[in-house]
């Protein structure tokens, strides 16, 4: 016997269960299915950036940093430790613990909005009078009828072609959270998010890591003068990045893996290594989830085609986040996925994809919001540009991480804020001002005119502002 819903969404992770909980908020009945397990068995909603993503991420960032400041800075500030060991089993089992707090989490907040969930895997079966059938098999099978369907299913990890993820040598982003010893030589393939996270985290804890770039730039999608910042940083903390290479054939055996490549001079080299990281972009996940049994249309990628609204080829069937166009973030997806929701329920929101931020945890931190110099500079768009670096900041200084600073471009007649890039301590939280900025509109003026807290690394970005005009106050 089946059960009717209003909405059903199909994936948990954030675009998914943020759409079903704003759904519920609204008086819809809500189910929401949902197929990731726990290592116990159970339910581990929060799609890859809560198990094998994001989250997790960050807790090994934050553990192997600590490491770091351990080994090298509390001397500093006059404290003394000793011998600095690492326990990676227990970082892990602590990197778990969050990831399951955050699934728990989830489940909790299905349950205050009272969105029914269902732990197994949802496929489309039919179109029926009034909506659509959805199956789910796995650990909770059911039959049900949604009215309207958000399918919310992700991306997975793109491997090599012919090199196939074994998570033991040739690892992806889950692999490479799931180690549990430090690697002597890691090999990454990607020197994008992915790639400069992990490889941090395990350069921070004694690997000797190397980085293969396709790419002749260093982070083509940042803003250039901060990607070159980003650079000199890594290559001084002691991350070897290759640009400009093209990987050949990657073999494995019991000692670890070779990975044959040419580099930007045309020289062929064959780097050895005990773990290889692949990271080289992701994949819309649309497995098994019997598209062709509605004609759900599909791009050439794998990406479900939506409109502008994320509206599908089909009545009342939805997609948000990482398996629909656009760039595959979290917070991307958790804003489609409330407008999703308040657009079934008759409502009118807007997601402004030019004001998405881009964040990536490594130390320094990077974080873009709007438009970069170069492309400015490609559109024929006339501005101005002010900067700001840490090291003139007291609260960096008092922190004791003074690298990289703030840029902020206005355009050259209204001075309204098309792009702030930032890199130093903290720039995923400082970016946050600078997008609620460019929401209102707001011009590099507008920044320098509010007050800031003192001291504060905030005073970093209104100093940024100020040089727009290029009347610093502390630089």
């Amino acid at each position: 016997m089946s059960q009717t819903f209003d909405v059903i969404v199909i994936g948990a992770g954030p675009g998914g269960y943020i759409a079903a909980i704003r759904a519920a908020q609204l008086g819809l009945q809500v189910a929401c299915i949902d197929a990731w397990t726990n290592a116990a068995g159970g339910a581990a909603p929060g799609g890859t950036c809560t198990n094998v993503g994001c989250i997790p991420s960050k807790a090994l960032l934050q553990s192997s940093e600590y490491f770091e400041h351990a080994q090298h800075h509390f001397a500093e500030h006059g404290i003394g430790v000793g011998t600095v060991k690492i326990d990676v089993p227990r970082m892990i089992a602590r990197k778990d613990a969050v990831v399951k707090q955050n699934n728990d989490g989830i489940l909790y907040l299905f349950k205050k909005n009272k969105v029914t969930f269902f732990h197994g895997h949802g496929s489309f079966v039919k179109a029926v009078e009034g909506g659509y059938e959805i199956a789910v098999t796995g650990a909770q099978p059911a039959t049900l009828i949604g009215r309207h369907i958000i399918v919310a299913t992700g991306s997975t990890a793109r491997a090599l072609p012919g090199v196939a993820f074994d998570e033991e040598r040739i690892l992806s982003n889950d692999g490479a959270l799931r180690l549990q010893a430090v690697p002597k030589k890691l090999a990454i393939i990607g020197a994008g998010v992915i790639g400069l996270e992990m490889g941090s985290v395990w350069r921070r804890l004694g690997a000797e890591v190397t980085l293969l770039e396709g790419l002749p730039t260093f982070l083509a999608a940042a803003d250039e003068q901060i990607a070159k910042e980003a650079k000199k940083a890594f290559d001084k903390q002691g991350l070897t990045i290759e640009l400009g290479v093209k990987v050949g054939e990657v073999k494995t055996s019991r000692k670890g893996v070779a990975i044959a490549y040419t580099n930007a001079k045309g020289e062929a080299v064959t780097l050895e290594a005990d773990r290889l990281i692949v990271s080289i972009g992701r994949v819309p996940n649309t497995a098994g989830l019997n598209a062709d049994a509605v004609g759900l249309q599909r791009d050439e990628r794998g990406a479900i085609v939506v409109d502008d609204e994320c509206r599908t080829n089909l009545p009342g069937v939805w997609a948000v986040g990482d398996v629909v166009r656009g760039p595959m973030l979290a917070h991307k997806a958790e804003e489609e996925g409330v407008a999703v929701a308040e657009r079934i329920a008759g409502q009118h929101p807007h997601v402004n994809f030019n004001t998405i931020p881009w964040v990536i945890y490594t130390s320094p931190e990077i974080a873009w919001v709007g438009q970069t110099e170069q492309q400015l500079k490609a559109a024929g768009r006339a501005y101005k540009a002010g900067t700001f670096p840490f090291l003139a900041n007291g609260r960096a200084r008092a922190l004791g991480d003074t690298t990289g600073m703030v840029k902020i471009l206005a355009d050259a007649q209204t001075d309204e804020v098309l792009g702030v890039h930032i890199i130093g301590p903290m720039a995923s939280e400082l970016i946050a001002e600078a997008v609620l900025a460019m929401e209102f509109r707001a011009s590099a003026e507008d920044i320098a005119r509010t007050c800031h807290a003192h001291p504060s690394l905030s005073e970093a970005t209104k100093e940024a502002a100020l040089a727009v005009d290029k009347r610093t106050l502390n630089f």
